[in-house]
């Protein structure tokens, strides 16, 4: 799997405690559901090349509401990058060049409480102050879900999954590098000026990173943990196995009471 974009999904999982999100419709209390949030996150640079080859295809995100605070952005608030039903054909110059795009640090935005900071109105607060409410919310958000995984890893990712769920998968997940992000030749300033459009998005990959291979190694230690006590239960339920017989043997005329 190779999503051009991050995405929030999720896992419902029936149980009897209250539900940790506002349903459409109301259960009954046997019935009621929680909810899990997952999310998978992409290396920024190849995420955002991505996600201009898929523009410049003619993708549009015209039907995206941008709902925040019980309303959507103005006209004003967020402009759009071109003219014309869609920006099929768009250099990645001029991609870069629109500072309304929201393929910028698209994965903090979306990870984000974009409330606190007066959703896309940017006059709200001052920039700097912005950035940093947004980074700050979106690393909180990710660490407060029960799992994510990471494209560039995909079999850690399979195996965290698996674990945290208690799922298993029929087939592995493979490693996919040859990506159509994979296929753009830019120089490097071009990707110097990518990183830094996408500056917040650059923390946050490393911050999950970090925050990945912590919540990897922890499960895998689990697992071997597990794998000792198991293999210690089988030995000692094979020594108790081999010394009946012996005991059996010792005392031939004695009747269990």
């Amino acid at each position: 799997l190779q999503p051009p974009l991050s995405f929030i999904a999720t896992v419902p999982r029936y149980s009897t405690q209250s539900p940790s999100v506002s349903l459409p419709y109301r259960l009954s209390p046997s019935h009621s559901r929680k909810f899990y949030y997952i999310t998978l996150l992409r290396d920024p640079v190849s995420r955002y090349l991505s996600e201009w080859r898929h523009v410049q295809r003619g993708a549009t995100w015209k039907t995206s509401l941008h709902m925040c605070d019980g309303r959507t952005p103005t006209p004003e608030e967020l402009p759009p990058c071109y003219e014309g039903t869609d920006w099929s054909g768009c250099t990645l110059q001029e991609f870069m060049d629109c500072p309304y795009n929201l393929a910028n640090n698209r994965q903090v935005r979306m990870l984000a409480d974009l409330s606190l900071v007066g959703c896309y109105n940017l006059s709200f607060i001052p920039e700097g102050k912005r950035a940093q409410l947004l980074l700050e919310s979106a690393k909180k958000n990710l660490r407060g879900m029960a799992f994510f995984g990471l494209t560039e890893f995909q079999r850690k990712t399979q195996y965290l999954f698996e674990r945290t769920f208690n799922l298993k998968f029929i087939r592995p997940f493979m490693q996919y590098n040859s990506t159509r992000a994979g296929g753009v030749e830019v120089d490097e300033d071009t990707i110097r000026r990518i990183e830094e459009l996408n500056d917040l998005d650059m923390q946050l990959y490393d911050y999950a990173k970090d925050l990945f291979q912590q919540r990897y190694q922890y499960k895998r230690q689990l697992e071997r943990r597990e794998q000792r006590l198991k293999s210690r239960e089988e030995r000692l339920l094979h020594r108790a196995k081999e010394a009946l017989p012996r005991e059996d043997a010792e005392e031939p005329g004695r009747v269990p009471t």
